[in-house]
């Protein structure tokens, strides 16, 4: 997907100041059983067609509206992910200003996921 300059500048400005996780950590995690809450930030249509196991769909549209009563505590360590990072950066940097401590976007997407052949689930 080919994204607006303007778009990119904000992103790029934002990973500046956030954490992210490679593809290869997140499913290490999985499988270690490490507990994290995974968080798919992308719209309903994406999200239906396929999404990472063991996540929770939390839209860029509402995630903030609606974190506190699916994440409480605000120490919870929390990986988010949309289609390439993008999306996932800038909820990333929503949550940190609301208070949650432990938030890190995972790079490259669920695309970066894809590629790399790790599991998915579909509805």
């Amino acid at each position: 997907m080919k994204h607006s300059p303007w778009f990119l500048k904000l992103v790029n400005k934002i990973k500046l100041h956030i954490r992210e996780i490679s593809i290869t950590d997140v499913l290490n995690k999985q499988k270690e059983g490490h507990h994290f809450v995974l968080i798919d930030v992308r719209e309903d249509h994406e999200w239906d067609q396929d999404h990472i196991q063991g996540a929770i769909h939390l839209g860029k549209g509402i995630i903030e509206r609606d974190i506190e009563k699916t994440v409480p505590d605000a120490n919870t360590e929390i990986v988010l992910y949309c289609g390439g990072g993008f999306r996932s950066a800038i909820a990333a940097e929503s949550l940190e200003k609301m208070g949650y401590s432990n938030v890190f976007s995972m790079d490259g997407g669920i695309r970066a996921w894809k590629d790399a052949g790790f599991p998915l689930d579909h509805l």
